[in-house]
């Protein structure tokens, strides 16, 4: 995998399924990864052997001392993260990869936020003095790993955010992680990727993924 012009200091809180590929996609592209997990010894194991240039800590720890950070907790425990580190998290790029999913009477997959307010601007509300980019929402992560690898920049995925240099740090780390990014626009035009929205939770092309989230060519 190819070396970034720039190693950054990413922070992975909740190094689950989504979690574990995505850093383990960045500590491979030569970034610094530190795994946060509330049980960091767990971690050994797969850092040792699947990423030996990025280490383990404790959540606090993660959150205290990366700049950059993956939120990948599942969505029940979104809150009960947020109270333990929120307060550290001012001033910092947070990459909001988790998914407020419920299902419908009808068993249809839907975000149980409603339809008027998407998961990234409820997690800018959340925490007022981050950035939040929404991103590596809608892919099922058993594909993270081997399509980030075996099929490198072929796949879309889309990211959304209000903030233009944030925005452009996401798309680098999206490349760094193997797909090929798809601007969606700002937090408010993120629905798309939320649980039942257009592109969840499928795999696109690039422009497959533009059509599908109704963005012009």
């Amino acid at each position: 995998m190819s070396t970034p012009s720039t190693a950054l200091r990413v922070g992975i809180l909740g190094a689950g399924n989504i979690g574990r590929p995505i850093g383990r996609h960045w500590s491979a592209a030569g970034h610094q990864v530190t795994f946060g997990s509330r049980s960091p010894e767990r971690l050994s194991e797969f850092v040792s052997t699947a990423c030996p240039d990025a280490r383990a800590a404790g959540l606090a720890e993660t959150a205290e001392t990366n700049d950059i950070l993956l939120l990948s907790v599942p969505y029940p425990a979104w809150g009960e993260l947020l109270q333990s580190v929120g307060h550290t998290l001012a001033g910092k790029l947070i990459i909001d990869a988790t998914n407020p999913m419920g299902l419908s009477a009808d068993g249809r997959i839907i975000s149980t936020l409603g339809s008027d307010l998407t998961q990234g601007r409820h997690a800018s509300k959340t925490l007022p003095g981050s950035t939040v980019v929404r991103a590596f929402t809608h892919v099922m992560d058993e594909l993270i790993w081997s399509r980030g690898t075996q099929q490198r920049h072929f796949w879309g995925m889309g990211y959304a955010g209000d903030d233009d240099a944030a925005k452009e740090t996401v798309h680098g780390l999206i490349l760094d992680a193997g797909f090929s990014p798809v601007d969606v626009g700002g937090l408010d035009d993120s629905a798309s990727l939320d649980p039942g929205g257009a592109v969840f939770p499928h795999m696109f092309t690039p422009a497959d993924l533009r059509a599908a989230a109704g963005l012009s060519a």
